[in-house]
């Protein structure tokens, strides 16, 4: 791989990483970074100083990183390719749901603008991912999920498994997708045990029972 390339990938995968940090809290510490990307606190504080450089972050040292608007541009971007990829790898190619996040992983820094449109067409211009995230625009907008996690619902209700908050974790997914709680299915909650114990579910006519760290991590959206 040149320079140049691996340059582009360490860029896009920093900014991307910092974008989801920031969902959590603003500014980001670079020991946060360090312990998601599982690299030295040194090794990201040169890169975040070169990152700060180009414009693409903030970085205040002892405050953290935040993403400027071109870096939050350049990190849509490569969450919309990461994204579609995933999508295109489970729909046109057949692979499953726990295999795409890793090559999709690999495969969103090589993809050029055009044929990540031809991707998007074939695909029918999607809003979701196989694990029900949301797609970022062409233009950066991205849609808001109003979702809450399936441990938070009270007894009786009927929900929609709406996104999975760890599409990394290839057991998890298998798990899940073995209780049949993919994105779009409705289920009921029929009862929940005291002290974050485990919470039965009506899924297609059958019971199923999850447990409470399994339901933290599934978002559900109320069925009107």
């Amino acid at each position: 791989m040149s320079s140049s390339r691996k340059d582009r990938r360490a860029t896009e995968d920093y900014l991307k990483a910092i974008y989801y940090l920031a969902e959590e809290q603003d500014p980001v510490s670079t020991s946060r970074i360090a312990e998601a990307r599982g690299t030295r606190p040194a090794s990201v504080t040169k890169m975040v100083q070169r990152l700060d450089r180009q414009g693409l972050v903030r970085y205040r040292k002892h405050r953290g990183v935040s993403l400027t608007d071109a870096g939050l541009q350049v990190a849509l971007s490569t969450l919309r390719r990461h994204r579609l990829t995933e999508l295109f790898l489970a729909e046109a190619l057949g692979l499953s749901w726990d295999e795409v996040h890793e090559h999709a992983e690999v495969l969103e820094h090589a993809i050029n603008d055009r044929l990540e449109e031809r991707m998007d067409a074939v695909l029918g211009y999607p809003e979701f991912d196989p694990h029900g995230d949301p797609i970022p625009a062409k233009d950066g907008t991205i849609a808001e999920i109003n979702a809450r996690p399936m441990a938070s619902l009270p007894v009786g209700c009927k929900a929609r498994v709406a996104r999975i908050v760890d599409d990394t974790n290839s057991e998890l997914l298998c798990y899940i997708e073995g209780l049949g709680l993919v994105p779009g299915i409705e289920v009921e909650i029929k009862q929940i045990e005291p002290f974050e114990g485990p919470i039965t579910l009506k899924v297609d006519g059958e019971r199923r029972v999850v447990g409470h760290k399994v339901a933290a991590m599934i978002l559900m959206t109320l069925c009107s």
